[in-house]
C-alpha cells in the first residue's frame, strides 16, 4: 500500500533533522529564510549541530530527532539538513511503526537514499527526492527552480519533466509506466542483500551519483545487473551524475559504461535529468506512478502529496 503524505499549509510547522553529516550551519542558517518566505515555520532537530567525526552526532541522537519528529503532531513536515553519510548506520533501529502511524513529507536526497528505500519498503510512504537546505538551498547562489518546486508541497500537482527544462538523450527508445523508485546509486547498491533491498520489478529505477570515476558506476551497475535489478526495472530514468570523471588516461567514459547495461538490458531508458548532485537540482516524489516516454523525451510524475 503506498500512502501520500498530507499536503502542507502556511504556518505549519517544519522539523530538520540532520540523519547524515554535519551540515554547514551557515548554509543552514541561510536557508530558513527561505522557509519563512513559504510561510513555514521551523522545528530544529535537538542534535543538528553535534559533531562525530563524518556523522551529525551518534546514532542514537540521530535516530532521535528522527523519532521526535515524526512523533510531533505540530510537524507536518520533516527537511533533512544535508546528506553525506550515516542513514545506513540508523536504518534498522527506525521504529517503522512510528512512521507508518505519523506520515507526513520526508524530504532530501544523496545519502538520504536509504531512507527513501527504508520507509517505501516498511511503512509505504511516499517522500521527496529533493535539494536540501545547508547542502543547497541555504548556498549564497541557488537556482530558482530548485526553489519553486518546493511548491509541490502545498498541492497535489502531477509534474512533467521535458526539455523546456534541460536537453534529454534517448538510450533505449521506448515507454514504460511504474511506481517511480530510486536515488543515489551507491546508496541503492548498499541495500542489496539486506532487509531493505532495492525491488525494482515493474518499476521505474531512477539513479543518480557524485564523484565516482567510471569504473566504480560499472561496478555498481554490473552488480545491480548481477542481481537482477536492471532487467526486473521496467525503464530506467537517468539523472545527473556529477563529477563522475575518470582519473587516468586509461578508462571507458561514464556515458560508455551507462549505455552499455542500458542498452545490455534493453528497457526504456532517457538521460539528462537535472536530479541529483546538481543546479537545478529538480525534486520529485518517490513511490508515486510515473510514466517514462524515451521517443517522446518526457517523463510523467504523479503529485507526491493528499
Amino acid at each position: 500500500m503506498i500512502v501520500k503524505p498530507s499536503r502542507l499549509q502556511r504556518g505549519d510547522t517544519v522539523g530538520i533533522i540532520a540523519p547524515a553529516s554535519p551540515p554547514n550551519l551557515e548554509n543552514l542558517q541561510r536557508s530558513l529564510a527561505f522557509l519563512s518566505d513559504l510561510g513555514l515555520k521551523v522545528k530544529m532537530g535537538q542534535h543538528v549541530e553535534q559533531i562525530n567525526g563524518y556523522l551529525a552526532g551518534s546514532d542514537n541522537e540521530r535516530i532521535e530527532d528522527l523519532h521526535t519528529m515524526f512523533q510531533d503532531d505540530e510537524v507536518k513536515a520533516i527537511i533533512c539538513a544535508g546528506g553525506g553519510y550515516g542513514t545506513a548506520r540508523i536504518a534498522d533501529r527506525i521504529d517503522y511503526s512510528l512512521v507508518a502511524a505519523n506520515p507526513k513529507i520526508f524530504w532530501g536526497y544523496s545519502d538520504i537514499t536509504f531512507l527513501h528505500q527504508a520507509f517505501l519498503k516498511k511503512t509505504g510512504l511516499v517522500t521527496f527526492h529533493g535539494p536540501m537546505l545547508a547542502s543547497d538551498i541555504g548556498k549564497e547562489e541557488v537556482d530558482e527552480l530548485s526553489k519553486k518546486l518546493f511548491s509541490q508541497l502545498f498541492a497535489p500537482e502531477e509534474f512533467t519533466y521535458n526539455e523546456e527544462i534541460s536537453p534529454l538523450h534517448t538510450v533505449v527508445s521506448g515507454k514504460a509506466s511504474g511506481q517511480l523508485i530510486g536515488g543515489n546509486l551507491s546508496l541503492l547498491t548498499s541495500t542489496l542483500g539486506t532487509q531493505f533491498e532495492l525491488d525494482t520489478v515493474g518499476k521505474l529505477l531512477l539513479i543518480e551519483d557524485v564523484n565516482e570515476e567510471p569504473r566504480a558506476i560499472d561496478r555498481m551497475l554490473n552488480q545491480l545487473y548481477m542481481s537482477g535489478k536492471l532487467s526486473q526495472a521496467a525503464g530506467i530514468v537517468i539523472g545527473d551524475f556529477a563529477n563522475c570523471v575518470p582519473s587516468r588516461n586509461l578508462s571507458l567514459s561514464l556515458d560508455e559504461v551507462l549505455n552499455y547495461y542500458l542498452k545490455f538490458v534493453n528497457k526504456p531508458a532517457l538521460s539528462g535529468f537535472k536530479i541529483g548532485h546538481c543546479s537545478p537540482n529538480i525534486s520529485i516524489p518517490l513511490g508515486v506512478v510515473a510514466t517514462l516516454d524515451a521517443d517522446k523525451k518526457e517523463f510523467i510524475v504523479s503529485a507526491g502529496v493528499e
